[in-house]
């Protein structure tokens, strides 16, 4: 079940952290940058056997 949602939120985060509006082509990396360190968190988790 966790893993669902997790999933489910960072498909989310995928999608809101393209610059395709007009609003967030100012942003820079910073939606990236903090989407990677996510799921680079999440990967260690879950090679950790804690996920």
């Amino acid at each position: 079940m966790l893993v669902t949602i997790l999933i489910v939120v960072l498909i989310l985060a995928v999608i809101g952290a393209l610059p395709t509006w007009g609003h967030s082509r100012s942003w820079g990396y910073y939606p990236s940058g903090g989407l990677g360190l996510v799921l680079i968190i999440l990967l260690i988790l879950f090679l950790m056997g804690r996920l």
